[in-house]
């Protein structure tokens, strides 16, 4: 399976996600840069981390105009793999291969952390390997990680069981006080109706190299490459 991960200016993850594609997971992976128009050689496309563009404006407002954008779009449209971490994920939404947006955290402060997480759909091969409501732990980095969206979209992803991972206690409880940011619904992370497009605000790749005693986020790549296997 051949990775593509994007590279605006200001992205600050691209590295770590080909260190686990390329480098623990032996899979072809090749940086992309924001203003190619070439993406057919690829299986999944992977939007990283960081500050596209310095998040003038806001988070992904200015990404959405690279010449990049528009052939991801018809990457998802055909059914490819798309990934969003935290700055792709906001992206994603920009660009509305995602419902709701991403804002200001709830307590308006930069939250560096490692948090819990409950696998709420293990269907779909993103997070085919994870148990159903398991818990797993991954770092979060972001200023701008709150999911918001209408009660309608909101029942939508629901009902589709679109979420794939909620903000949770170390028992799985999801509360408010279990929530870092104030997302609606403990929102982590969602996909698209189709289930090839994801978007988390957690970083699954700072969490997926045995040398820092965390794996969890691995198990995430390798579901996804299992799908092209016999």
């Amino acid at each position: 399976m051949k990775f593509g991960i994007v590279v605006f200016p200001g992205s600050n993850c691209d590295r770590d996600i080909a260190t686990v594609t390329r480098s623990l997971l032996h899979q072809p992976t090749r940086m992309i840069w924001h203003q190619e128009t070439d993406l057919s050689d690829l299986d999944v496309v992977v939007i990283p981390g960081g500050f596209s563009y310095g998040d003038y404006l806001r988070c992904g407002a200015i990404a959405r105009f690279s010449s990049v954008i528009q052939q991801i779009i018809i990457h998802a449209d055909k059914g490819k793999w798309v990934l969003g971490i935290c700055n792709g994920f906001q992206i994603l939404t920009e660009i509305g291969l995602l419902p709701g947006v991403l804002i200001r955290n709830q307590n308006l402060h930069f939250i560096c952390d490692q948090i819990a997480l409950r696998v709420e759909n293990n269907r779909l091969p993103w997070t085919q390997v994870y148990r159903s409501k398991q818990i797993i732990t991954l770092p979060i980095a972001h200023g701008e990680g709150r999911y918001y969206a209408g009660q309608n979209t909101l029942k939508s992803l629901e009902d589709n069981e679109q979420i794939l991972f909620r903000y949770c206690g170390s028992n799985g409880e999801i509360n408010e006080s279990q929530n870092p940011n104030g997302s609606l619904n403990n929102i982590a992370g969602i996909c698209n109706r189709k289930g090839n497009v994801l978007g988390m605000m957690p970083h699954p790749e700072r969490a997926s190299d045995p040398l820092l005693g965390a794996i969890d986020g691995l198990r995430l790549f390798e579901g996804l490459i299992q799908e092209q296997l016999p």
